[in-house]
C-alpha cells in the first residue's frame, strides 16, 4: 500500500516545525496556531478577494434584497397584482440568487484540500496538545459549555480542565479574527 500522507506530512513538517520550534511554549503551541490560523485566514482572504467578483456580488444582492422589500410591502398591502408581477420575476431573482452561491465557492475549490491538510498536520503534531485557558466571561460568552456538551456527546468524555478549550477552538477564534482584519485591510465591502 502506497503512503501517500507521509510526504505531505514531510512537506508540512518542513514549513510549520519551524513556526513550532519558535514557540514560546512548544508543549502549548498557542501562538503556532494563532500563526496558522493567521496564514490560513490570509490564503481564503486572498483567494476569495481575486477569485470573486466582489461588485458584482454586492449588486445582486443589493438587488436581492431591494427584491424582497418590494415583495414584503406588496404582501402587506394586500396588493395581488403587485404580487403576481413579483413572482413573474422570481425565476430570474433565483438564477441571479443560484449565480451568487456559486460564485462564493470558487474559492473554496482552490482553499479547501490545503486547508483539510493543514487541519490533520495540526491534529498529528504537537499542535494537538494544546489547551488555552480562558477567563471565565470569555468562556461564557464565546459558548464553549456548548461545544463540550456537543464534543462529550459525539466523542465521549468531559472536559476536564475548568475554562479550558483545545487547539481547534482556539484555532476557530482566532481564524474568525483574523479573517475580519483582513477582510477589512483588503477592503471588502462586507463582513463575512
Amino acid at each position: 500500500m502506497v503512503d501517500f500522507m507521509g510526504p505531505v506530512y514531510g512537506a508540512l513538517n518542513a514549513v510549520f516545525n519551524p513556526i513550532l520550534a519558535m514557540d514560546p511554549n512548544p508543549a502549548n503551541p498557542a501562538l503556532t496556531v494563532l500563526i496558522i490560523a493567521f496564514i490560513v485566514s490570509l490564503i481564503t482572504t486572498v483567494a476569495n478577494k481575486y477569485l470573486v467578483d466582489q461588485d458584482e456580488l454586492n449588486a445582486k444582492q443589493k438587488s436581492m434584497q431591494e427584491f424582497n422589500k418590494r415583495l414584503r410591502d406588496a404582501q402587506k398591502r394586500g396588493d395581488g397584482k403587485e404580487i403576481a408581477k413579483l413572482q413573474a420575476e422570481q425565476a430570474e431573482m433565483m438564477k441571479d440568487q443560484t449565480a451568487m452561491m456559486t460564485e462564493q465557492f470558487k474559492p473554496m475549490f482552490v482553499t479547501f484540500i490545503p486547508i483539510i491538510l493543514i487541519f490533520f498536520w495540526m491534529r498529528a503534531s504537537a499542535v494537538s496538545n494544546l489547551v488555552i485557558i480562558m477567563p471565565p466571561s470569555v468562556y461564557w460568552v464565546t459558548l464553549v459549555p456548548i461545544w463540550h456538551m456537543i464534543g462529550s456527546f459525539l466523542y465521549g468524555g468531559q472536559a476536564t480542565i475548568p475554562y479550558g478549550i483545545g487547539w481547534l477552538l482556539w484555532y476557530m477564534i482566532c481564524t474568525f479574527g483574523m479573517s475580519q482584519i483582513l477582510r477589512k485591510y483588503l477592503g471588502f465591502k462586507q463582513g463575512f
